[in-house]
């Protein structure tokens, strides 16, 4: 079987796949930096909330884990227009993105947390810290530092799953593809492109986040590479 390559006309549209990537990069950033945040106040609750809090975030983390991403996206852009709350299909996508990880997170981060040894605890509120200051300082900051590679595997798995927003017409990359291949009916070419762009934004994602735990946990390079007095 022979299957003749004409990519000549999909080069001259690559200006729509480039926004579409333009918009994925847009929606994952937001999606992370919102669902970061919803999850570590959502760790925090689970371990120190009110027993009706944690219920609450016990309740949601559990909900988003065991459905599909595509409901949840569907709920949020149909299900809402029905209860009288109009939203954009792009906002739309960002809060559906925003839920999702942000109940992965929780999950991340409690798990940090939980695996600070209590003795630190112990010797920090021996010196008198607040309760906030013990799980800024003591608690969160280490908790975030261990649980950083997870994090950066599941904001880079949201990435890539941000192409699922098609569906509800957001024009991230998926969605320009599936405009393009409607043009021009050639899907082979169009999809091996698109493959090639989504494998590119992963690898940055990656570097990004390489070049963040650098600078953020720098601290940790530095006693990485302190040696103790009588070691070669």
């Amino acid at each position: 079987m022979s299957y003749d390559f004409q990519f000549a006309f999909i080069f001259q549209h690559m200006d729509q796949l480039f926004w579409g990537a333009l918009l994925t990069i847009r929606l994952s950033a937001l999606s992370m930096i919102c669902g970061l945040a919803v999850g570590i106040f959502g760790a925090i609750v689970s371990i120190h909330g009110s027993a009706p809090a944690r219920f609450a975030v016990t309740s949601y983390v559990e909900l988003i884990r065991s459905t599909p991403f595509l409901v949840q996206l569907f709920i949020i852009f149909f299900g809402l227009p029905a209860a009288g709350v109009q939203v954009d299909a792009n906002i739309a996508a960002l809060v559906a993105m925003t839920v999702n990880l942000g109940a992965y997170s929780t999950e991340i981060v409690r798990a940090g947390m939980m695996a600070v040894h209590p003795s630190q605890i112990e010797a920090a509120q021996a010196l008198a810290m607040t309760r906030w200051q013990v799980i800024r300082h003591v608690v969160l900051t280490p908790a975030l530092e261990k649980v950083y590679p997870a994090l950066a595997s599941q904001f880079t798995l949201m990435m890539l799953a941000s192409s699922v927003v098609s569906a509800i017409s957001a024009e991230e990359l998926t969605a320009a593809a599936n405009l393009l291949d409607a043009e021009t009916f050639r899907s082979f070419e169009i999809y091996l492109i698109v493959m090639v762009l989504y494998i590119v934004l992963a690898l940055l994602f990656r570097l990004s986040f390489w070049l963040i735990g650098l600078v953020v946990f720098k601290r940790r390079r530095r006693l990485g590479v302190a040696r103790p007095r009588g070691t070669r």
